[in-house]
């Protein structure tokens, strides 16, 4: 039977997630099988290409752009690559959503380190907001519709409370039941949603979260899954389904959907790895009829790395002077195969190419 629940009133009756009998139903074991193949395709593409740093170097930042998007911060994807090395000209909205995947990076190598916990969400947030958080204790947080202003949600009040709920969302992420992880996952993220522990970057958090998980249970070695793209297409079904959980316990709406998310991106992402494979090869052949430094390997993987490349990374990876990273870039930009563009008195040479390609959206058929 429903627990009673009233929007305006902080949850603190908020229980610790259900049972392994009530999450894995019939519907949701199917789902998981299908998403679980699809992952570990992305993980054996991944891990098939000549340079991961191309797909580790890119991917995240996508995500990072994908996941502040829902948060109602906008940049491009351009404006990501092109300030990744130089923050501190970027706009506020740039700068914050760079943030968001150096704490990716951060997360992960605290997780690989020390096991995910409590202490790696507050890691996290503190470096997306740029500064240190800490557990709520003021009271009166509420969630609102923003177009009515209707109040939705107020979450947990009270450090102890909060610490509390935490606790038992640190349970349940290292339960030892046979729960399957890509059902944890998606439980774990509805509760860490509902403690809402931060004043602000709890979304996001959250969604840094969910990669942590599979890199943590194994099934994606890398923080490459894309899966806040999937949420920006299906935002109000995303909203709808958190809110159904509270609600009524609809716990089986919510779990196939994240399901459907992950391998929604799974294969999406395994097309694109492909994708960039393909273009490698291509480019590879191309730039060695065009510039001495086509081939060069490190050449080729550091414009594949950074596609918004400087003449000093170049220099710098490849061991080269400035006369001949500038000639080979140059020689690049002449034939067509890079774009080059001006930044005050630097000189950015644009892979275009490899924008494109990363910035669509792969059609996925189920």
């Amino acid at each position: 039977m429903p627990r009673t629940w009233d929007p305006d009133v902080p949850y603190n009756t908020l229980a610790p997630p259900p049972t392994l009998d009530l999450l894995e139903t019939p519907r949701v074991l199917k789902a998981a099988i299908g998403a679980n193949t699809a992952l570990a395709k992305l993980d054996q593409s991944a891990m098939s290409i000549p340079n991961p740093a191309v797909l580790i170097n890119t991917i995240p930042l996508l995500e990072a752009q994908a996941s502040s998007e829902i948060e109602n911060i906008v940049t491009t994807a351009d404006d990501l690559f092109r300030f990744r090395g130089d923050e501190g000209t970027a706009d506020a909205a740039t700068r914050e959503t760079l943030r968001y995947r150096t704490a990716l990076r951060v997360g992960y190598e605290h997780t690989r380190e020390r096991g995910l916990s409590a202490t790696t969400a507050i890691e996290v947030c503190s470096v997306i907001k740029g500064r240190e958080m800490r557990i709520r204790d003021r009271p009166g947080t509420r969630l609102a519709n923003p177009l009515t202003g209707a109040v939705t949600y107020s979450p947990p009040e009270g450090t102890d409370v909060i610490l509390d709920k935490l606790k038992d969302w640190e349970t349940f992420v290292h339960g030892t039941d046979e729960m399957d992880a890509l059902v944890r996952m998606a439980v774990a993220h509805y509760q860490f949603e509902a403690i809402h522990p931060f004043s602000d970057g709890n979304g996001r958090t959250g969604r840094i979260l969910n990669i942590l998980m599979l890199n943590e249970a194994g099934l994606l070695r890398e923080p490459i899954l894309y899966l806040s793209r999937y949420v920006i297409a299906t935002k109000d079904e995303y909203y709808r389904n958190l809110l159904a959980v509270t609600v009524s316990q609809e716990w089986e709406q919510w779990v196939l959907y994240m399901l459907r998310g992950v391998r929604v991106t799974a294969l999406s992402a395994t097309q694109k790895i492909a994708a960039v494979r393909s273009l490698q090869d291509e480019f590879a052949r191309s730039a060695r009829e065009v510039s001495k430094g086509g081939a060069d390997f490190e050449f080729q993987n550091v414009l594949f790395e950074q596609p918004y490349c400087r003449i000093k990374t170049v220099m710098e990876r490849c061991a080269v002077s400035r006369p001949t990273a500038t000639g080979w870039l140059t020689s690049m930009s002449e034939a067509g195969l890079l774009e080059e563009i001006r930044a005050g008195r630097d000189r950015l040479f644009v892979n275009r190419q490899l924008l494109d390609l990363l910035t669509r959206i792969e059609q996925v058929v189920l």
